[in-house]
């Protein structure tokens, strides 16, 4: 692509991830406005350990070659390069690999010719042994000092890639950037800071589009268009009957952020203490005053799962008033009942394995921080056992099963008939893993912790 100085850079982001669905008009309508690139978000740690711990994604093969279908089809027309960071949603070796494989069945049947760069983000644990011994690897809070033993344990581990990754892979020719796990940021920002335009406008305007239209009035809209220059950014909606607004841009600095005025990447720090909010018209909105502090030591962050034992669920639901007057008491009765049972029927003590008892429609999801008020019309139980080995959980989930039908409260005098929702009542949810590691390298240099590899597209006939 060209690199050559810019007056303006316009951003194309289609949605707030891949797979997510967007209507194409509005992808025409952000290349009428002037893109010169498009960049979406591949995946997320949102959604727990389990997509990284066992490498496979959140998102539907058919709802990602739908999205990628219209995007590779308006990059080519409009000769310009699409970006998707994070692929496979935890940016695996193996997720890059599988956006790759729809990226080239849709070439083939479009008659595209794009090049397509992977860049790969998953590490090799011996390579972050060396770091360690190095000094090199830091924790962040909450977590302590990193040891090697984390490190092995660990299924999959991936370094986050800032901006650098993505403009070597443009610079080497590439039309289709596919990158592993990535910065929010990094995939808006790539081009634009190739092109010369200045951090701070850059990095703030590629976290204000990061989830598309979620700066907007209807986060629901899907798209967003953003513009920059040498003295900041524009930005607009992509659907003409949405608006964005000074509220609801600076608001996005607001989320998934510790600071409010700052934000760090890897290699430096956006800060937004001066920005200015102004409404251009009833939908676009102008910032300027952004900056950003170039870090003395370039960083990566690393994100690494692990298996913590196989899971089994059963799920029942309570509708009798009696048990529902104290449904708290009823809990904490299974909970000393199951455990008894364990010790008795497999000789397990509780210290062997470990259980979670949801009560959904009291409590079940902020528990103590907002404790229920009065009694439930009816309460779903989830029961979620997590031990060594999935036989194991399952022996105990089917332990819990007469007691999740028909245990009574210390004062009936009859057995209470509860309902199981699924038949059989207990299901296999297999290897369940945790995130071990919020540490950062220090990096030689931005993009020695990736791996590059170009493929130019083949000619179809």
């Amino acid at each position: 692509m060209d690199d050559a100085p810019a007056e303006r850079v316009g951003i194309l982001v289609p949605a707030g991830m891949l797979g997510a669905g967007f209507a194409e008009e509005t992808v025409e309508r952000g290349l009428t406005l002037g893109a010169d690139v498009i960049a979406v978000d591949g995946g997320s740690t949102d959604s727990g350990p389990h997509y990284l711990g066992a490498s496979v994604p959140k998102t539907t093969a058919a709802a990602v070659a739908r999205d990628l279908r219209i995007l590779l089809k308006a990059a080519a027309r409009a000769c310009i390069p699409l970006i998707v960071g994070s692929c496979g949603t935890s940016g695996t070796d193996s997720g890059v690999d599988w956006v790759a494989d729809i990226v080239a069945g849709i070439q083939a049947e479009e008659h595209l010719t794009l090049n397509v760069a992977r860049v790969y983000s998953e590490q090799d644990t011996s390579l972050l042994k060396q770091h360690l011994d190095g000094g090199r690897v830091h924790a962040l809070p909450p977590l302590g000092e990193l040891d090697a033993e984390t490190l092995e344990s660990c299924t999959h581990i991936v370094a986050m890639m800032g901006h650098e990754p993505i403009v070597a892979a443009l610079a080497a020719g590439a039309q289709v950037v596919l990158a592993g796990r990535a910065t929010d940021t990094a995939v808006a920002a790539a081009v634009p800071l190739m092109k010369g335009m200045p951090a701070g406008p850059t990095w703030h305007a590629s976290k204000v589009v990061e989830c598309g239209g979620q700066c907007t009035t209807n986060p629901r809209s899907g798209g967003i268009f953003a513009t920059i220059d040498a003295g900041g950014f524009t930005i607009e909606p992509l659907d003409p009957a949405v608006a964005c607004t000074p509220r609801s841009v600076a608001a996005h600095m607001l989320y998934e952020t510790a600071n409010p005025f700052q934000m760090r990447e890897p290699a430096g720090t956006l800060d937004v203490h001066e920005a200015t909010y102004r409404a251009v018209d009833e939908r676009t909105v102008r910032v300027e005053g952004s900056r950003f502090h170039l870090a003395d030591q370039h960083t990566v962050k690393l994100e690494g799962a692990r298996i913590t034992g196989y899971e089994t669920m059963s799920f029942s639901a309570i509708r009798d008033p009696h048990i529902l007057a104290d449904i708290e008491a009823w809990a904490a009765l299974l909970r000393t009942v199951l455990e008894q049972r364990v010790e008795q029927t497999l000789g397990l003590r509780a210290d062997a394995y470990a259980f979670d008892v949801r009560l959904y429609g009291y409590n079940a999801v902020l528990e103590e921080l907002d404790p229920a008020a009065g009694p439930p019309r009816e309460v779903g139980v989830m029961l979620l056992v997590n031990a060594p080995d999935q036989a194991t959980a399952t022996a105990i989930a089917k332990i819990a099963n007469p007691l999740m039908l028909h245990l009574p409260t210390a004062d009936m005098e009859y057995l209470p008939s509860l309902a199981f929702a699924t038949s059989p009542a207990e299901t296999e949810r297999g290897p369940a893993y945790a995130f071990v590691l919020n540490h950062v390298v220090d990096t030689h240099t931005p993009t020695d912790m990736f791996r590059l590899a170009l493929q130019e597209a083949p000619h179809h006939g």
